[in-house]
């Protein structure tokens, strides 16, 4: 094949939901997804067939700005033809370690990292984050049960529901730009449970020095090991990045496409929980256990098309003064849908409008556009002024007339807001605030933030953060429509308003702590009425919210232990906020290079466990979780057992993972009548090539 790279784009382009008379022989969508994620593995493969491997220390930078500290593991490069020298004999100049570039959406840059450390084991999973704060159902690909909150948000717009299908639903601010002076591939794979796979294949390159793009693919099949629980998952991403020779226009772009699917099955019927937790032989095939039905799907669908680009008016970085002003353009469009589908109506939700081929199906089309002036100097700091305008049209496509009441099908409107920040680094104190408040349109919204940090010592860091917000309810709070007659409801709740102060202490000598207090006000949220209905209610009293987290790393030779801690407390009279006291990750391993440096290990033994309180239940129409008071849940360990290795730039991970599940007693559980997994094994590995 002349250019295998071009056959990978088109092979990207490829719908997931590609009619069957396209599928060529294969057998379904999933063959042909698997059959896809194949070929750009072998694609990748071949493009990077006896390519050069490079160290990437990888510690964050901030501001646009590169953080040359090294890190702990002393990679060395592979020239092409095979032999191995070190990072300071690198001929190739095109080839720093430094330049390659991962760039955030707000300009804040990092470099490749292929390291092995213990935080690289925390975000080896399906979301590709540290999950310390969720608790993952039984499937892969299956939602997260929330632990603790953070009311920190800034968004002027209300979000769109289904919130328990969003865990991997990639947002504007979670794609990343790149530069990079040769081609990079990072390849990324794990097991699931049962019959699947999961793999994130990813390609940049820069054709010039302005001009860069990516192409990667995110994929998921897996069956699960309880009835009715397969999750078909996809996330495509696109970037591109242009900058003229001069830097004075930089522009960056993105497109991204996916489709969440999961089978739903209203968890396991109270007759076969109490079969769950007998522990009896007879119920260890989790195959046989019945759950409450066995015919619905639930399905995310989003595309996002993203541009944000700027223009210098005024460059003068060589000057004394560095006076620099720009104007920046920053252009989204979203379209997103969820789709409830069941084939005969069942009781678990009430009653219905028709018993056979339920569906309910809602969209999403929102258009944002705003417009930056930005002014920065030695003296006044950095100073923005910005003004957005957003046209959003939430709905279905039909009205419903329910008890002599119209619900309406729609929302939709304009809404136009102004704000600005301010940055300025004075002496050891960087102070940093931003605004921002909807001044015309249909829905009302403000933000405040604060933030000052002092760096006291090179290891010691102080910073206080303030904020302040009020917006409007999840869309889905507001209108929604099923045919469940049941679910159809229309509200006009008040804002929710939120205050927060956070205070963070970070060492790597004493802890890095965090301590934040938020209160809440006309809180919004999913529970069920006096009629065991799950409808969306609106609190009247005030919450107040405290959280604390600590972590910690102890070293002796090359043992470490890891521990992170959070201690929560709440205030809420209607008990409509429910978080465990405690949750904690304790981690004891041991890390070394063996086989005379070939290879660097690490293995040990993961703790998790969180206190026992009223844990949320999940509805599977709304795709959400609802407040519950009736049933404690949590109080039960898990235990994982890890052995990790790193060869030149391939980690390698093998986990046995709730290795106590069989003898600490059958009562896990991620949510009300849904159990947490048995104890499985799985391997997998992460692989980046240079060219």
């Amino acid at each position: 094949m002349k250019n295998p790279l071009r056959y990978f784009l088109f092979l990207a382009k490829i719908p997931i939901n590609i009619k069957p008379v396209l599928y060529l022989g294969f057998k379904n969508k999933y063959d042909l997804k698997n059959k896809i994620i194949l070929v750009v593995f072998l694609l990748s493969f071949s493009l990077i067939a006896g390519a050069q491997v490079i160290k990437d220390p990888a510690l964050r930078t901030k501001n646009g700005s590169i953080n040359q500290s090294t890190g702990t593991i002393n990679d060395t490069v592979q020239r092409r033809g095979g032999r191995s020298t070190s990072n300071k004999s690198i001929k190739n100049k095109d080839a720093k370690i430094t330049d390659y570039l991962i760039i955030s959406h707000v300009n804040d840059t990092t470099y490749v990292d292929t390291t092995l450390t213990i935080k690289k084991e925390y975000k080896y999973n399906y979301l590709r984050k540290d999950n310390f704060e969720l608790m993952p159902f039984s499937n892969l690909g299956q939602t997260y049960n929330t632990l603790s909150y953070n009311f920190g948000d800034t968004s002027l717009m209300p979000r769109f529901g289904a919130r328990a299908r969003h865990f991997n639903y990639m947002e504007a601010e979670d794609i990343n730009y790149y530069h990079v002076p040769t081609p990079l591939t990072d390849l990324f794979y794990k097991t699931a449970f049962s019959q699947g796979q999961l793999i994130d294949a990813f390609f940049t390159v820069n054709t010039t020095k302005q001009f860069n793009f990516s192409a990667a693919y995110k994929g998921l099949r897996s069956l699960g090991i309880y009835q009715h629980i397969l999750t078909s998952t996809g996330n495509f991403r696109f970037t591109s990045s242009y900058k003229t020779k001069n830097k004075r226009y930089i522009a960056n772009a993105h497109f991204v496409s996916q489709d969440l699917s999961n089978q739903e099955n209203g968890g396991l019927t109270d007759e076969s929980v109490a079969f769950f937790e007998s522990g009896d032989s007879e119920f260890r095939d989790r195959g046989v256990l019945e759950v409450n039905f066995e015919d619905a799907e639930n399905i995310l669908k989003g595309k996002r098309f993203y541009l944000n680009h700027s223009y210098a008016i005024i460059n003068q970085n060589d000057s004394v003064s560095k006076n620099n002003l720009n104007v920046k353009h920053i252009m989204l469009f979203k379209d997103k849908n969820f789709t409830f589908d069941q084939t005969l109506a069942n009781d678990f939700f009430g009653e219905s409008f028709q018993s056979r081929v339920l569906r309910d199906r809602v969209t999403l089309e929102e258009l944002h556009n705003q417009v930056q002036l930005n002014y920065s100097n030695n003296i006044v700091g950095n100073l923005q002024f910005n003004a957005s305008h957003n046209n959003y049209n939430y709905g279905y496509d039909k009205i419903v007339i329910l008890n002599e009441n119209t619900i309406t099908n729609r929302l939709k409107g304009d809404v136009f807001a102004v704000g600005g920040k301010y940055k300025k680094q004075i002496g050891g104190f960087l102070i940093q605030g931003e605004i921002g408040v909807n001044i015309a349109g249909d829905l009302d919204g403000n933000y405040v933030k604060g933030e000052a940090s002092y760096q006291i010592t090179n290891d010691i860091k102080l910073a206080a953060q303030i904020n302040h917000s009020s917006k409007a309810p999840n869309y889905n709070t507001q209108l929604n429509q099923s045919d469940y007659i049941n679910y159809n409801w229309q509200n006009n709740f008040n804002n929710v308003e939120t205050q927060q102060l956070v205070f963070n202490l970070t060492s790597k000598k004493i802890a890095n702590i965090t301590v934040d207090a938020s209160t809440i006000s006309d809180y919004v949220y999913f529970g069920k009425n006096e009629l065991g209905v799950v409808r969306p209610f609106q609190n009247d009293k005030s919450i107040t919210y405290l959280r604390v987290k600590a972590n910690k790393e102890i070293k002796y030779g090359n043992f470490a232990l890891n521990n992170t801690v959070m201690y929560q407390n709440v205030k809420d009279d209607n008990n409509t906020l429910n978080v465990p006291e405690v949750i904690t990750r304790n981690t004891l391993y041991y890390s070394n290079h063996v086989f005379k440096k070939a290879m660097y290990l690490q293995t040990g033994i993961i703790f998790n466990y969180f206190t026992e309180y009223n844990m949320n239940a999940y509805d599977p129409l709304l795709a959400e979780f609802y407040t519950q008071n009736d049933q404690k849940l949590g109080g039960f360990p898990r235990l994982d057992f890890f052995i990790n290795a790193k060869v030149r730039q391939t980690r390698i991970y093998l986990k046995a993972e709730h290795i106590n599940a069989a003898f600490t007693g059958y009562k896990y559980y991620s949510a009300p009548n849904t159990p947490y997994r048995d104890f499985a094994v799985r391997f997998g590995l992460v692989w980046n090539f240079f060219l």
